[in-house]
């Protein structure tokens, strides 16, 4: 204990070093929309944390819904007396936010390891999945990619509007994945990755989509399922803020425009021994197999993770590469999972069922419990889409169904959390019912 609060105090006072000029620290943690929350600290009470002293935060502050409110959850928020709960400081995340107007920093708090961990909590949610294969001698290598539409910064009567280009002032409307996008938003472009660079995000390959405004930013590959899932949600808070600090706004919405592509969350895992084997390559790819076959068996029952907001499922069965059934396929794109040609060493499957605003944590936790899954049952998939293009299973595409379908399937409560299940189910339900409470204009176009 007294060695991890060395070791995070020596962070603290090295960053007041590096950075003299920063007053306050923002601790962030990601609730179950997938948005932050947290507190802004003083520099010198940061040292004081990291020196032991208690981190306390709203347990409910995790429950919020996708508009910050909180809904009645069981004995949750209106019956419990609102109580704190201890958070910890994640080792590693200090870092500088330089796309604010003064300089400030940021860190994750979390509660996992803490000594009662919130159960409902996503980094909690994926931290037991993770511990629960590494005593099972599996080790998840993690990738993220994540998509996301760049617009201009003023909205037009609450619309979003084309992202101007930058060298002829025109609106960015033409659907295209011409290279020389890259070369007219490079300014931005290039901000955002240095940006995430400097959080210690692995950025890698930039992409532009098809989309207009729209790009692709992949990471590098990550042992770690954890840190791989940070990289994620930090590097959608500091696109957004460069974004507006170069005149546009980033939205990682999953389909924003009807009529062009959505913006998903893909993420690669390949699963190894502690030898370091691939255990997906072994006797003749049997293994991935399986593992796929459990993928797509959980996949029905997880869609709320996968798209966890009444815009996300307008994604699915899209303009491109967005499936409407649970299927699979070497080197298919349309697939929900894709395997991508690769040597046995670095054999892996390519999840691309998630919205981009889905949540990271539990997105990873949904795909590595459908792993797991198929790798105890080892029961053979359907066939893969190169072999019959209508191979494929329904999965929910409402957001009631999708509940229904989570709340009672006992393998994803068993592997997942049962509580976690419970509150995460009522959560969208909440969220879904209190979206329906606005009456829009096309509604009176059409009854009134």
């Amino acid at each position: 204990m007294k060695s991890h609060a060395a070791t995070l105090l020596a962070e603290v006072r090295t960053f007041r070093q590096n950075h003299p000029d920063v007053r306050y620290v923002d601790l962030i943690a990601l609730d179950l929309p997938g948005h932050f929350y947290g507190k802004r600290y003083p520099i010198e009470m940061l040292e004081k944390v990291a020196a032991g002293s208690p981190l306390k935060l709203p347990q409910n502050a995790v429950l919020l819904g996708a508009q910050g409110g909180l809904f009645k959850i069981g004995d949750y928020c209106f019956n419990d007396g609102d109580p704190d709960a201890n958070r910890r400081l994640v080792p590693g995340t200090l870092k500088p936010v330089n796309w604010e107007s003064q300089p400030l920093g940021q860190m994750l708090i979390t509660s996992d390891g803490t000594e009662a961990p919130i159960e409902f909590e996503p980094r909690e949610v994926l931290a037991k999945v993770l511990e629960r294969l590494h005593h099972k001698g599996i080790h998840p290598v993690v990738a993220f990619e994540l998509e996301f539409y760049l617009f201009d910064k003023k909205l037009d009567n609450g619309l979003p509007q084309f992202a101007r280009d930058p060298l002829s002032n025109d609106a960015d409307d033409q659907p295209n994945l011409h290279i020389e996008r890259l070369s007219r938003f490079s300014e931005v472009l290039d901000d955002m990755a240095q940006t995430a660079k400097d959080q210690g995000i692995d950025i890698t390959v930039i992409t532009a989509e098809l989309g207009p405004g729209q790009f692709e930013i992949n990471f590098g590959h990550q042992g770690d399922g954890l840190c791989a899932a940070d990289w994620a949600a930090l590097f959608c808070r500091s696109t957004r803020g460069v974004a507006l600090k170069h005149g546009y706004r980033a939205s990682f919405m999953a389909k924003p425009y009807l009529q062009f592509p959505g913006s998903g969350m893909h993420v690669h895992v390949s699963l190894y021994d502690g030898a370091g084997n691939n255990l997906l390559a072994a006797h003749q790819q049997q293994p991935l197999r399986h593992a796929v076959a459990g993928c797509l068996e959980l996949l029905p029952h997880c869609m709320p993770i996968f798209s966890p907001n009444h815009n996300a499922f307008r994604r699915l069965g899209g303009t491109v590469n967005a499936a409407t059934r649970a299927c699979w396929g070497f080197e298919d794109r349309d697939a929900c999972v894709r395997v991508p040609e690769s040597d046995p060493r670095n054999l892996r499957i390519e999840h691309r069922l998630a919205s981009a605003d889905a949540n990271p944590y539990l997105v990873l936790a949904a795909i590595l419990v459908g792993l797991e899954h198929g790798l105890e049952t080892k029961r053979e998939p359907i066939p893969p889409l190169n072999e019959d293009r209508a191979s494929g299973t329904d999965f929910p595409v409402e957001m009631l169904d999708a509940v229904r379908a989570m709340q009672h399937q006992a393998v994803v409560r068993d592997k997942l959390g049962a509580e976690f299940v419970d509150v995460y189910c009522e959560n969208k339900r909440q969220d879904h019912l209190a979206f329906q409470q606005e009456i829009h204009a096309r509604e009176y176009r059409w009854f009134l």
